[in-house]
């Protein structure tokens, strides 16, 4: 299964004229052999949310934030390819093929299905390159799990699948995933392993990555014969119910922690999944995968899957606000000197919801960084009317994907800024009310430090609320640091995509009476 290059000591005692070489060059020459492995590295990873307005992602949609990457740049992007990289170069002897690789789509996981047409184009692209470097001793898959592709139910045991038609069926593939993954078994059947992470915020991406090269080692040498075992607990949970930093989802995946601690060779996985994707693997899944144990990989799948089940309604204890009690506790917060506060805006997939935005200027809330609002829309009408530091602005901005992001709100202010920052091109500050500024974003943005919001003018340090698009992931700059003294998880006015009211939601892959809250798996009944 390996590629090796072997030096091979020869010792020559014979007649000194059968070889020029001396007694210490031949001994240096002998020495512990040294094996070498080349491993294809691929990335094609989209959170795709079908249910979001804005049409199907094409393959411009894929290369707007730039082209395809290869080689050394792709072996750097992102955080699981990093953490396989550093690890597998950790081995002598190991060389990584980076394949070519899309970076992501623009919008991210505002952003619904790709059509086959991209999802091939990409594909092929990275098999050509494959097939243009064999042969090779393993695959690493860097991947998330809740990509959709019309016409493509599990697009990642898709991509295993092709992998595995080139490189036969001797050759490791090993992937790693987003717990936010919908899969089921049919990435396994392809793959020889799946690593996921535990952590949300992923923190543990790197580490997942790591987990992954190292494996793919023990997998090409033999010293691991990988045997997996895969649940379905029957629980769907929006996303912000999925945090790990309190009970029970520290205790789920604190539990596939000390399996993996008490026995020997043993990975534990827990997918939440990610309930915006209507694909047929939505749900919960637990994996579980051994060295050559099978008999144990269903024991502890078994028992992670009935622990998922009996928290299963703790898992829904999370407090929600609706917008105008939220900016009320704000208001609550500030007077008793419970600030920095965070009004997290968890349900707004498009980018342009205005529900929390039009009670802060209702209720005439001060001290409020609004970050950020999605509107390309105001952010073109700037750039051509040639707006500049100190411009009035008068103008409705957001509320025009639909129902889900509510009105149009009308913001009187100033421009404070306009240009690059959070690594667009271009986007805007604007100033109104009592010590508030809006950014103006043209795509979603989900912030996550506080340190984002240092450009231009800005300085987070000046404001008492923060109103951030963002489930989970901003527990890392603004909870999880002590930033934040008062932290609001904030509700839409109704049943939209995004919130807690998945039943609202018009699947056709999916019958969500199988899960719970919404009814009992068949085989539980």
């Amino acid at each position: 299964m390996s590629i090796r290059t072997t030096w091979i000591a020869v010792a020559l005692f014979g007649l000194a004229a059968c070889s020029e070489r001396t007694a210490v060059e031949a001994t240096a020459d002998a020495g512990p052999k040294l094996e070498t492995y080349r491993y294809a590295v691929a990335r094609f990873q989209h959170e795709t949310c079908t249910f979001c307005p804005g049409g199907d992602v094409t393959i411009e949609d894929w290369t707007r934030m730039g082209p395809p990457q290869r080689g050394e740049e792709l072996l750097n992007a992102g955080s699981y390819v990093r953490g396989f990289t550093a690890a597998a170069r950790e081995y002598q002897g190991v060389e990584l093929v980076g394949l070519e690789s899309p970076i992501g789509v623009f919008g991210g996981s505002s952003r619904a299905w790709s059509t086959k047409e991209t999802f091939d184009h990409f594909l092929d692209r990275m098999l050509d390159d494959l097939r243009n470097n064999l042969p090779v001793d393993g695959v690493y898959l860097a991947l998330h799990g809740a990509m959709a592709v019309r016409g493509v139910p599990r697009p990642e045991a898709e991509i295993a699948r092709r992998f595995r038609e080139v490189v036969g069926p001797d050759v490791p593939i090993v992937g790693t995933f987003d717990l936010h993954g919908n899969e089921d078994e049919e990435f396994l059947r392809w793959a020889n392993m799946a690593f996921v992470t535990k952590r949300y915020p992923h923190y543990d991406s790197g580490i997942q990555g790591a987990r992954a090269a190292r494996a793919l080692m023990r997998l090409a040498r033999g010293t691991y014969v990988s045997t997996t075992a895969t649940r379905k607990p029957g629980v769907i949970t929006p996303t912000v119910l999925q945090w790990t930093g309190k009970s029970p989802s520290m205790d789920i995946m604190e539990r596939a922690r000390r399996w993996e601690a008490r026995e020997t060779d043993v990975f534990v996985s827990v997918f939440y999944g990610f309930p915006w994707s209507d694909v047929p693997d939505v749900g919960a899944t637990v994996h579980v995968m051994t060295n050559n144990d099978p008999e144990l990989a269903s024991r502890i799948a078994d028992d992670m899957s009935e622990f998922i089940w009996r928290k299963r309604e703790e898992l829904f204890s999370e407090e929600v606000l609706q917008p105008g009690p939220s900016v009320r506790r704000a208001s609550e917060a500030y007077d008793a000197g419970a600030t920095p506060v965070v009004l997290a805006d968890y349900s707004d997939r498009s980018g342009d919801a205005t529900f929390i935005l039009k009670e802060i200027v209702d209720q005439e809330l001060s001290g409020v960084l609004y970050a950020t609002l999605r509107d390309e829309n105001a952010l073109a009408a700037l750039t051509s009317s040639g707006a500049k530091e100190g411009d009035l602005f008068d103008r409705e901005v957001g509320g025009f994907a639909g129902p889900d992001s509510g009105p149009p709100v009308r913001i009187r202010g100033t421009v404070r800024y306009i240009g690059p920052g959070l690594d667009y091109e271009r986007v805007a500050v604007i100033a109104f009310g009592d010590r508030n500024a809006l950014i103006l974003t043209p795509a979603l943005e989900q912030i996550l430090w506080t340190e984002q919001l240092e450009f231009g003018p800005l300085d987070p340090d000046d404001f008492d609320v923060f109103v951030v698009k963002s489930r989970v992931h901003f527990r890392r700059g603004f909870d999880e640091t002590g930033y934040a003294k008062s932290i609001f998880i904030v509700d839409a006015p109704g049943p939209y995509v995004g919130t807690l009211h998945l039943d609202a939601l018009p699947y056709e892959n999916v019958t969500l009476t199988d899960y719970y809250p919404y009814g009992t798996p068949s085989e539980r009944r």
